[in-house]
This record gives structure tokens, C-alpha cells and sequence, in this order.
């Protein structure tokens, strides 16, 4: 849930990490998103650029990792998504578990697939204001849609969908 704890339409960024897509787990991914009943609203593959990842992870520049960090991020192109439904970025965080792959919950993807927790296989926003932030660092706004699902009226009650046309 929002902050306020009422309901809201988000968007959300995640990525599938260089980890991940060597893995083979794009497919997994996105299925468990698909059907916890987000919608998909962007995705591309793309080799992030060291500004892009200064400014993605801007959090931790200061931290003694940040070079390892962008250089394993660098490494190989990453699966950018956006990702659309009430309340995205608590649900796909839930969804990913928590950091370590040791320790993350059984069901989560991290908790499924991870043992690390450098190579946790994917990122996802930590609020609303970083998912904003983040998804305008990889998309344009020509890259991401807006249309209707025809799976929402099954996968939302009806006071819900209301949500989603505000």
C-alpha cells in the first residue's frame, strides 16, 4: 500500500540484472508479474551507459562498491520493464523479496533463483518518487502505453478499477 495507506495506480522500473539475463529468467520474471495481474506498460533490453548508472544508483556513490557495482551492471545489457497496477511498487517489491538471495523469502524471485546478494538477479524501485526518477532515466515517453486490460475486470473488483481511470 501508498504511503497514505489508500490505494493508488503506480508505475514501477524494474530490471532484470546482468545476472538474470544469463540465467535465462526473463520469461520467469515477467510471468510471475503477469500473473500476480501487473501490466506490462514498457520493456526494452538495453546496455546502461556509466551516466545513466551514476545516476541510477546515486544512493550509493559514496559507498566503497559503487565502482564493482556499475561495472557488473555494465557488463552485459539489462531487461528494462515498466510495470503498471494499484499500489506496483510495494507489490513487485514483495514480489522480488528482500536483498540477499540467502535469506529472501521462499515464493519471491530472489528467494526462488538467488544465493547472493550482489548477484540478486533484479532491481526494482523502492518508492514512487524512484520508480518516477528511475523509469525516465531508460524511457521515453514514446516507449511507454497506456491502454486497457482485458484481464483487469478479473483481476480487480469493480471500486478498484475505478482506480485505474483516475
Amino acid at each position: 500500500m501508498s504511503k497514505d495507506s489508500s490505494p493508488k495506480t503506480t508505475r514501477t522500473a524494474v530490471l532484470v540484472k546482468p545476472d538474470g539475463l544469463q540465467r535465462g529468467l526473463i520469461g520467469e520474471i515477467i510471468s510471475r508479474f503477469e500473473r500476480k495481474g501487473l501490466k506490462l506498460v514498457g520493456v526494452k533490453m538495453v546496455s546502461m551507459t556509466d551516466a545513466q548508472l551514476t545516476e541510477w544508483y546515486h544512493e550509493h556513490k559514496d559507498k566503497p562498491f559503487f565502482g564493482d557495482l556499475k561495472e557488473f551492471m555494465a557488463s552485459l545489457p539489462v531487461v528494462a520493464m515498466v510495470w503498471e497496477g494499484i499500489d506496483a511498487v510495494p507489490v513487485v517489491r514483495k514480489l522480488i523479496g528482500t536483498t540477499s538471495g540467502r535469506e529472501a523469502e521462499a515464493g519471491s524471485i530472489r528467494g526462488d533463483f538467488g544465493m547472493s546478494k550482489q548477484y540478486n538477479l533484479i532491481h526494482a524501485s523502492s518508492s514512487a518518487e524512484d520508480a518516477k526518477r528511475e523509469i525516465e532515466i531508460l524511457f521515453n515517453v514514446d516507449e511507454l502505453f497506456s491502454y486497457r486490460s482485458a484481464l483487469e475486470t478479473v483481476i480487480y473488483a469493480e471500486e478498484e478499477l475505478k482506480l485505474l481511470e483516475e
